[in-house]
């Protein structure tokens, strides 16, 4: 079987640059959901202008699920982790059923593609943290109860966000992997239950992957601010 439907592969290179059909995908990606939302912008109504449509009811009904799944964890912080999170789950949501277009493979297939996502969740839940609590008292909890502790709070910021590119990655890559040798075996009859299976699997993975970037937010905003109140407590108790 031929390797190229499955693995991503090298379209062009400029210089050092190289281009594969992950980034062209991706590109193509952020292009389509930057004219769908310049699309829902423009047909939005307002309460004067009479009852939305359908496809305004759609969009909001969709946005409002998602900012009620934020503000459960995050009820006091919401509105500033909310555009990131809801972000995250959009694009990955169209990022992994984006594969069954055919000629076009989801971009979380490729490892590299997954692993920068992982990074900007790495780097959001840090930049949260300290947006929230302070760079002095965000970085205080990562030497509490104890300073022995700090090396393995570390590691686990590197494990978690390894886990999170290897867990998307490896879920999307086995799904496409499944449905081609099902076409390549079965022909195009068989795959179709599969196909339903493959899409609920793609929402699942992006939710659990949204979910997680989430749960990690708060754990930084929520720490960085127990670590504020301890050492405020010790303070006072000293004085």
């Amino acid at each position: 079987m031929d390797q190229e439907p499955l693995f991503a592969h090298t379209l062009f290179q400029l210089g050092p640059v190289v281009v594969r059909d992950t980034t062209l995908t991706t590109w193509l990606l952020m292009l389509a959901l930057w004219l769908f939302a310049w699309a829902a912008m423009r047909r939005l109504r307002g309460p004067a202008e009479g009852s939305p449509g359908l496809f305004q009811t759609a969009v909001e009904g969709m946005i409002l699920a998602m900012d009620d799944a934020v503000r459960e964890v995050l009820p006091r912080h919401a509105d500033q982790v909310r555009p990131f999170i809801l972000t995250l789950w959009i694009f990955l949501v169209t990022a992994n059923l984006i594969g069954l277009i055919p000629g076009l493979h989801s971009p979380t297939r490729d490892p590299s593609a997954t692993a920068a996502l992982a990074v900007l969740v790495f780097l959001s839940v840090h930049w949260f943290g300290i947006r929230s609590q302070g760079l002095r008292s965000y970085l205080r909890h990562y030497l509490s109860p104890s300073p022995i502790l700090l090396p393995f709070h570390l590691i686990s910021e590197i494990t978690r966000t390894l886990a999170l590119a290897v867990r998307l990655f490896g879920n999307i890559m086995s799904l496409e992997l499944v449905a081609l040798l099902l076409v390549w075996v079965g022909g195009l009859l068989v795959p179709i239950p599969i196909l339903m299976l493959h899409i609920i699997e793609a929402l699942v993975q992006a939710y659990i992957f949204g979910m997680l970037a989430l749960v990690y937010i708060a754990s930084a905003i929520q720490t960085g601010a127990l670590a504020s109140d301890s050492s405020s407590s010790a303070t006072e108790a000293e004085q």
